[in-house]
C-alpha cells in the first residue's frame, strides 16, 4: 500500500484520540469510535498487503474493539467506558 493510506490511517486514530483528550469529543462517541474504526481498516488493510502479522494483530484488535462500541453505541448502550448508575 503506499505511504498516503498508512498516513491516513494513522491520522484519523491519533485525531480521534486528541479530539479527545482536548474535550471536543467524548470518548466513546460514534465520531469517535468511527474515526478509530476507518484508521485502523485502513493501516489493516495496508498491514495484511505488507505481511505485517505483529502490526495486523494489533490494528485488527484496535479495529475490532471500535467496532463492537459502534454496536453497542447503535444498541443505545453507553460505551464511554463510565458506569452508568
Amino acid at each position: 500500500m503506499s505511504i498516503s493510506v498508512q498516513l491516513a490511517g494513522a491520522v484519523l486514530i491519533l485525531g480521534a484520540f486528541v479530539l479527545a483528550q482536548a474535550g471536543r469529543m467524548p470518548f466513546g462517541s460514534a465520531g469517535h469510535l468511527w474515526l478509530n474504526f476507518v484508521g485502523s481498516s485502513l493501516l489493516v488493510i495496508d498491514a495484511v498487503a505488507g505481511g505485517q502479522w505483529g502490526f495486523l494483530l494489533l490494528e485488527g484488535a484496535w479495529g475490532l474493539y471500535a467496532l463492537l462500541g459502534l454496536v453497542s453505541w447503535a444498541r443505545g448502550r453507553p460505551v464511554t467506558g463510565q458506569e452508568v448508575a
